[in-house]
């Protein structure tokens, strides 16, 4: 009987210190409350309780998720949309999200459907399918503001889908198919502008290149031909020169000099200079040439006479 007793005493003990030493783990808070009272909030570790006195709530301050359902919302041009989004919210304040709301999940749900009729009733249908980071931000700031007392903070929301009938899914379908098309015909009709555009200018360098490059051909060329006649004109005066000074250098009379003068100028004149050097001397040569004119004129007249 004694071994029974000190058995249950030792159980009894092993209960009580079990129950007294309670261990808080980090991603927890402990709300303890003795006897139906709210004591304290406990942080992650170990802490040390009266057994049968006190309780422990605990409360997960991870960040949590959300699924609001699907539903439909009437928008401001009167066209209904299916709707749903995800919220991301954690605990801030254990005891409030103990004892300020009973079912938190249901009640930021239902709110945040009545907030999402609400905000989507004051946008067109253009409007609410490109403007999501509006909505998302006006519909986190109202939940974050409402389940303040909760003691939860509404981190984000973010709308999953927005969808508006078969219909009228068809007709936007249409609408997006006639404007890419649109800008395909506009794009192709810039390209080939464009591209006639590039093909005239092309054209254009290219005759002005040629052009430019039989100028300078022709321009070659009557360099080329005007060079010739110079070196031509320059010879031929040179060459008279030298003979007038080799007759010079010889002593020769005045009837001769006429001669090879006149045998010269008949070679000037047959080529095709147009440049005519005459010599200082010419009044000389002219006088000379005068004197045989005349014994011409009288061997004429003698062979007449005879």
């Amino acid at each position: 009987m004694t071994v029974f007793i000190i058995v249950v005493i030792i159980v009894f003990a092993i209960i009580f210190f079990a129950n007294t030493i309670k261990v808080i783990r980090p991603w927890q808070r402990g709300v303890l409350e003795r006897l139906g009272r709210y004591q304290r909030t406990l942080d992650s570790g170990i802490h040390i309780i009266i057994p049968f006195f006190d309780k422990i709530l605990y409360v997960d301050i991870r960040e949590k998720v959300i699924d609001v359902p699907p539903q439909d919302v009437i928008t401001k041009d009167n066209v209904v949309v299916t709707v749903d989004a995800v919220i991301y919210y954690l605990v801030t304040d254990p005891p409030k999200s103990i004892y300020n709301v009973r079912n938190f999940t249901f009640a930021i749900t239902k709110l945040a459907q009545t907030n999402l009729r609400n905000l989507i009733g004051t946008l067109m249908l253009d409007e609410t399918l490109t403007s999501r980071e509006k909505v998302n931000t006006e519909l986190r700031m109202i939940l974050d503001e409402a389940t303040d007392p909760w003691g939860t903070k509404v981190g984000r929301v973010e709308l999953q889908r927005i969808e508006p009938p078969a219909d009228v899914m068809e007709a936007m379908h249409r609408q997006m198919k006639a404007e890419r098309d649109r800008r395909a015909i506009i794009l192709e009709a810039e390209g080939q502008k464009r591209a006639k555009i590039e093909i005239a200018t092309g054209e254009k360098q290219a005759a002005i290149l040629m052009a430019e490059g039989q100028a300078e051909a022709i321009k070659k060329v009557a360099d080329a031909d005007k060079y010739k006649k110079i070196a031509l004109a320059t010879g031929e005066s040179e060459a008279v020169i030298r003979v007038y000074d080799a007759i010079h250098k010889g002593n020769p009379t005045k009837d001769l000099i006429a001669i090879k003068y006149l045998e010269a100028l008949q070679k000037v004149a047959d080529g095709k200079s147009t440049k005519l050097i005459v010599p200082f001397e010419s009044s000389g040569i002219l006088g000379s040439l005068a004197q045989i004119k005349e014994l011409f004129d009288k061997d004429k007249e003698n062979k007449k006479e005879e």
